[in-house]
């Protein structure tokens, strides 16, 4: 009855009215975004000092100038080696594990540390302040301190500067809570930040220390598949809308797409609780290598329209001018990208003196995006469908798509993993699908994380300290190691058939209801209320209790062929194509209950019921930690004379041995 695969976080719907000075921070390796509780205690990405709300990952030092975010990012196209990017992921990492770059960096490169044995670090120029000038005497009478009055203060010294990358990201964490407190106009009391699911005890420990030397309390470290099923669970997410509904049971497939990697989660949502079926990562597959195929093809377009050469990655660069031009380029598309994602039309690339002083602007429609970054899409759609395989889910068991990160925001991308998965359009829910992307809405993918943070931090911090039940899950939640705590689940689905004999129900002998879905997390409780028809001669309730295996029928069709024109052979092959079918099959009878109804009731009026009695029953399912069931069976409501009471029954499984 049940199986024991790995847990990676959990998730619980959950609404808060009160403005509690906890933030929620996604902190990636190429981008960060930090999310508060604001109006109507919905999650909201703020925006920092510069208006940024996506605030690269990026430090610059220029001269006496220190810049953060995009500002910093800015500086890589004329001071690109005191330009810091993509640190965050060489956290806990020894320098002997860094792999050394075989081309010449774009950035600051990774050095080994000179005085720090076998630790990466990045060596930066700096100018630092000189010594101001000595004060003037406050006796002018006086000569004491008068040679001061006449020596200028000398100018700034050129110096180099050792940052490891725990140092970088205190620094840069340290302007997020600063942007964080300004906007809440108090101290933060507690943040949680998102960290990728492959990360390392040793990359864990050294987020923690860089976030507490940066003066932020850590209320927790969440994976990033379990902050997006936070949100994903929400009641903004789930909305009201009864032409896309999202079941409250339901496999959700996570595609978190970033600049240098891809990762794919598998999730079993069951009542708000998550629960990883599967996951895999794919470093080098990201928003990088379609930014590499846009810069190409507008860096081949330049040279057409301009005669001038220009070499890009991965070719090696003829000059220094040509990777100025290719930073410029880089900088550029991302404004392209974002007018891809968010407009059928076309968008533009346009950089002023791209090179030997040519200005250059170019255009790509939505459709020529995608085939440029086709090869992408399909190596992710690919990784989805080996991803499916090797949990043994159908594409169509998956309920619903969320796609995490800015290149999630394309709308080519989950065209392709649609089609080459191949979901059920009709039925599999996409933020696309339900219209929450556009203008940034509720299904933004470059919020989802955040957003799913500050909701965890809100969770947590809404504990009672003073309850002792509180303390425990607090106590459970912020400690919970994903690859240490395993939980067990049920396998198979678990619910009541009620006997039938007409055609319809014939393969299974009748009607059934699951109560517990497969893939629930253990322990859990699952309460279900029915009416039960009865017959005029028989007030009896019967049913049995079962563990049913659900899977998918393939059926082919043949397709209609379309009117010959004149000319065409008349002799065509039938054409197929495949219809796919949820099935149940019966595997394991549990036991049976059956009960004398009390409290029925006589149907009246008009109806076709009319005459026909029913009872309202109320059936618990009760599955332990080990797998053993309970179930009980009620009647409720109705009418009885004095003195009846209602009839309960009861059926204890056992835990199935090991």
């Amino acid at each position: 009855m049940s199986q024991t695969p790995q847990t990676k976080g959990t998730s619980t719907p959950v609404e808060f009215n009160s403005f509690a000075p906890v933030v929620g921070i996604n902190f990636g390796n190429s981008y960060a975004s930090i999310a508060v509780h604001a109006k109507e205690g919905q999650a909201e990405c703020i925006a920092n000092e510069d208006g940024e709300r996506q605030i690269a990952c990026a430090i610059s030092f220029s001269g006496e100038e220190m810049y953060i975010g995009n500002q910093a990012k800015a500086q890589l196209v004329k001071n690109a080696k005191n330009t810091i990017i993509n640190f965050r992921d060489l956290l806990g990492k020894k320098f002997s594990e860094i792999p050394q770059p075989t081309t010449p960096a774009a950035s600051a490169p990774v050095i080994q540390h000179p005085d720090l044995p076998d630790t990466a670090a990045y060596k930066v120029e700096i100018l630092q302040p000189a010594p101001s000038p000595l004060p003037a005497p406050s006796n002018p009478t006086s000569k004491v301190g008068t040679p001061a009055m006449n020596t200028p203060r000398s100018e700034p010294v050129r110096t180099t500067r050792i940052l490891t990358p725990s140092e970088v990201a205190s620094i840069f964490l340290r302007s997020l809570l600063t942007s964080a407190e300004d906007f809440l106009g108090k101290k933060v009391e507690g943040a949680v930040i998102t960290v990728p699911a492959w990360w390392s005890a040793e990359q864990r420990a050294a987020l923690e220390t860089a976030a507490k030397d940066a003066g932020i309390p850590v209320i927790q470290l969440l994976e990033e598949a379990a902050a997006a099923a936070s949100t994903a669970t929400s009641a903004s997410w789930v909305g009201d809308d009864a032409a896309s509904p999202l079941l409250p049971d339901r496999t959700q497939l996570i595609v978190d797409v970033g600049s240098t990697s891809t990762s794919l989660s598998l999730l079993s949502i069951r009542e708000g609780l998550s629960y990883v079926l599967a996951s895999s990562y794919h470093p080098d597959l990201g928003a990088n290598q379609i930014d590499d195929k846009l810069i190409k093809h507008f860096a081949t377009d330049f040279t057409k329209k301009t005669k001038v050469p220009l070499t890009v990655a991965p070719a090696p660069a003829d000059s220094v001018q040509d990777q100025r031009a290719e930073a410029r380029l880089r900088l550029a598309i991302e404004h392209t990208k974002r007018t891809i994602s968010a407009s059928p039309g076309a968008a533009t690339c346009s950089v002023e003196s791209l090179k030997d002083g040519f200005d250059y602007t170019g255009s790509i429609n939505r459709m020529r995006f995608d085939m440029v970054a086709s090869p992408v899409y399909v190596s992710i759609a690919d990784h989805i469908v080996s991803l499916l395989s090797s949990a043994g889910v159908d594409s169509h068991e998956v309920d619903e798509i969320v796609y995490v990160g800015g290149t999630g925001s394309l709308p080519g991308l989950d065209e392709k993993v649609g089609s080459a998965g191949g979901f059920d359009e009709d039925r599999v829910q996409t933020p696309f699908a339900r219209g929450t992307v556009v203008g940034g809405g509720v299904g933004d993918p470059t919020t989802i994380l955040a957003r799913g943070a500050a909701a965890q931090a809100a969770l947590i911090t809404a504990l009672s300290s003073n309850s002792e039940e509180d303390k425990e899950l607090k106590e459970a939640i912020t400690h919970a190691e994903g690859d240490v705590n395993k939980v067990k689940a049920t396998s198979r689905t678990l619910g009541l058939l009620f006997p039938n004999s007409t055609e319809e129900h014939a393969e299974l002998g009748g009607v059934f209801v699951p109560v517990v879905q497969k893939e629930t997390a253990l322990p859990a409780r699952r309460i279900l209320q029915l009416e039960v028809g009865l017959t005029q001669d028989s007030k009896r309730v019967a049913f049995e209790v079962w563990e049913v295996k659900e899977g998918i029928r393939v059926e082919k069709v043949k397709v209609e062929a379309e009117p010959l024109s004149d000319g065409e052979d008349e002799e065509q092959e039938d054409e197929f194509e495949e219809v796919k079918h949820k099935i149940i099959s019966k595997e394991i009878l549990l036991g049976a209950l059956e009960f004398e109804a009390k409290l029925g009731l006589q149907v009246k009026g008009k109806s076709e019921l009319a005459g026909t009695w029913s009872t309202t029953v109320q059936v618990q399912f009760i599955v332990g930690i080990e797998g053993e069931l309970d179930v009980e069976a009620k009647e409720i409501g109705g009418s009885a004379e004095e003195g009846v009471q209602p009839a309960v029954v009861r059926l204890h499984v056992p835990a199935p041995s090991a």
